[in-house]
């Protein structure tokens, strides 16, 4: 409970102080409505539902990118981690592979998938599996080799294997891949949107921002925000109870 008080404090907080710059017109309404402002027309735009396809379109996207990012990199990075002269190539390419402007190969994806949300979807996949196969093969590393040998003493098949050794300390591992995979497939997605789409949140958010309407344009981006926390608190809290079980155990 205290950890949970220091968050919402330093949350609050800068809250706050911002909605007295923003009331005391330190902060043009301008440049930044008050955070007060921004909830409330946020309220509005689901009250009225205006927004509603765009929502689902992008949630639908993300979604999509977060799966496939995962069960592709977990088992990417479960082959890389028992083919180690491959993994000894590749390795080095993973500390920079965000260096690579992804958003470069965006025309690319269009001439390849058509101008529909593949195109999307591709660049928050890309962005995100790299970090999960990154997880997996640390969480693989994180098994002691005893526990292994143990498990082939004691003659268990590869399910069981996995179920009692690997999982176990694998997993809080497996679920920082996530919470990676899925705030990269929200940039991803998001960002391509807002480049060269005609649909969804990064659309709407650009649209506002062209037309200089933040009575649209804050609103979507705390909902953006909003979504991201909630989800990534959510997987935060397993991860806790996960590492929790496996000290006891």
């Amino acid at each position: 409970m205290r950890v949970l008080l220091y968050r919402l404090l330093a949350v609050a907080l800068p809250v706050a102080l911002l909605e007295l710059l923003c009331r005391g017109h330190v902060i043009p309404p301008l440049t930044l409505p008050a955070p007060s402002v921004i909830a409330l027309g946020l309220l509005d735009l689901l009250a009225h539902g205006t927004f509603n396809a765009a929502i689902v379109k992008t949630l639908t996207n993300i979604g999509l990118a977060i799966v496939l990012a995962v069960a592709v990199g977990t088992v990417a990075g479960a082959a890389l981690h028992r083919a180690r002269t491959l993994r000894a190539l590749l390795e080095p390419l993973f500390s920079t592979y965000y260096a690579i402007p992804i958003y470069a190969f965006y025309p690319l994806f269009i001439v390849v998938f058509g101008l529909g949300d593949a195109p999307q979807v591709s660049i928050g996949f890309m962005l995100a599996v790299v970090s999960m196969m990154v997880s997996t093969l640390a969480g693989l590393d994180s098994v002691p080799p005893v526990l292994g040998k143990t498990a082939r003493v004691l003659q268990l098949g590869p399910i069981a294997t996995v179920r009692s050794v690997t999982l176990p300390y694998a997993v809080p591992y497996l679920f920082t891949g996530v919470k990676l995979a899925i705030a990269y497939a929200f940039i991803g997605v998001i960002g391509a949107e807002f480049i060269m789409s005609n649909t969804g949140l990064g659309y709407e958010i650009r649209f506002a921002y062209d037309n200089l309407d933040n009575a649209v344009m804050y609103p979507l981006i705390l909902l953006i925000l909003l979504i991201a926390v909630v989800v990534n608190m959510s997987l935060d809290h397993w991860d806790r109870v996960l590492r929790a079980r496996r000290e006891r155990a």
